[in-house]
């Protein structure tokens, strides 16, 4: 059985209404468990809890060795690029709605995570996007996502037109509202809304969906993750990327968006019996109607 854990960073999501309590009680769980503590310092700052030490997500990554998550999947995916460098465990604690990478109901965080400190978990990796955009042979901009990729119109301008190429080869042109990258995770996000499938966690593959297309037989498809995707800009205004919550706005034609596989993945940490196909079942309500 892996050894016992011994300092936990703990992230919440500080707009939401009441997390003070629920994070200062989780804390205090934590400590009791013979756990040091310390608050992600926005976290600290936002709720006024002073009672732990406050570290920036870097120095959390360097000398904590697993970290709670409190909030919805927004504030686990803001959070999982910033550690998933650090190859720092994270356990998700769900006061969301939806809630597919924060598993953990939170009026039952201390049955689910007294056991995983004592080393009984399961544990799984997730795959991470990376990736930039590179304007006239030079790189402007460069992020990580850990859901998807998304190329799309602004609100008020026309249908873009994009060139997919995979590794070295050409695949197609789409002229749609824009096009998903998303990787296992993401695809229970906008790719599912777009028409997507889901992906299981443990396919090495991406999906690549069109949003809204102008061809009907565009259809999504599911590549490996072995091959850069790059997507560019062929006419279109107003355009974006976006690579979960890092945006960069006012794409040009000409514009490459190269993405690739990350080499840092994020380490996930579920109580025992966790079943990736129980939570679609619970959180796609699969399970409706049966006894």
């Amino acid at each position: 059985m892996p050894s016992r854990f011994r300092h936990a960073a703990l992230v919440g999501k500080y707009q939401a209404r009441g997390i003070r309590g629920v994070l200062e009680e989780i804390a205090h769980f934590l400590s009791r468990q013979g756990l040091e503590v310390s608050l992600e310092r926005e976290t600290a700052l936002n709720t006024g809890i002073t009672d732990f030490n406050a570290l920036n997500p870097a120095e959390l990554g360097k000398q904590c060795d697993m970290a709670i998550v409190v909030g919805g999947d927004g504030t686990m995916l803001g959070i999982a690029r910033q550690l998933a460098r650090f190859d720092l465990p994270m356990v998700g604690i769900n006061q969301g709605r939806l809630g597919f990478i924060t598993d953990v109901p939170v009026g039952h965080y201390a049955e689910a995570l007294a056991p995983i400190i004592a080393g009984d978990y399961e544990e799984e990796r997730r795959t991470m996007l990376e990736g930039s955009v590179v304007r006239d042979e030079q790189r402007i901009f460069d992020g990580f996502a850990m859901n998807d990729v998304v190329v799309s119109r602004s609100a008020t301008a026309g249908m873009l037109e994009v060139k997919v190429d995979i590794g070295t080869e050409f695949v197609a042109n789409l002229r749609a509202d824009g096009v998903i990258i998303a990787s296992p995770t993401g695809s229970t996000a906008y790719a599912l809304s777009a028409g997507g499938p889901i992906l299981h966690p443990g396919i090495g593959g991406w999906l690549l969906v069109p949003i809204a297309p102008h061809d009907l037989s565009n259809r999504p498809i599911v590549l490996p993750d072995t091959q850069d995707i790059q997507i560019e800009v062929v006419n279109g205004r107003d355009a974006s990327v976006n690579f979960d919550m890092q945006s960069l706005a006012s794409l040009m034609p000409g514009d490459r968006i190269v993405v690739r596989r990350s080499k840092h993945q994020v380490r996930f940490l579920h109580p025992r019996g966790w079943s990736y196909y129980a939570t679609l079942r619970r959180k796609l309500h699969w399970n409706a109607g049966v006894n």
